[in-house]
């Protein structure tokens, strides 16, 4: 069993930057493939970006455009989220979400085993 558990949320203004982190506590981190996703009032949770087990694969959703960052560090068992150049539309509750599952990368939260609670982010123009 793995629980997640994020931090780093809160609010800012439009081109400040933030970093989320993902911890990650029991089971084995090495095993579990991690992603970020998000939900904004009113609409469905999305993918944000997704990284590989060993961390040397990642993918990102279209609206990132390069401006968010996510990476793991092995030693610590955290995952984390760079976000730069924020935008209003970034404003959402920010989920991590692990799986054991045997895909090389987690985009679908329907294949997610583990979820952490939510860390808001709010960006104001």
């Amino acid at each position: 069993q793995v629980q997640l558990v994020e931090s780093g949320g809160g609010s800012v203004q439009a081109g400040d930057s933030l970093r989320l982190s993902c911890a990650a506590n029991g089971g084995t981190f090495s095993n579990i493939v991690m992603s970020w996703f998000r939900q904004a009032p009113g609409k469905e949770r999305e993918f944000v970006a997704a990284i590989s087990r060993s961390g040397s694969g990642t993918y990102y959703a279209a609206f990132v455009k390069d401006r968010f960052t996510v990476s793991r560090d092995s030693a610590k068992k955290t995952m984390y989220l760079q976000m730069n150049s924020l935008e209003p539309e970034d404003t959402a509750v920010y989920y991590c979400a692990a799986s054991a599952q045997n895909a090389k990368l987690l985009t679908f939260p329907e294949r997610a085993d583990y979820w952490g609670q939510g860390t808001q982010v709010t960006v104001y123009s």
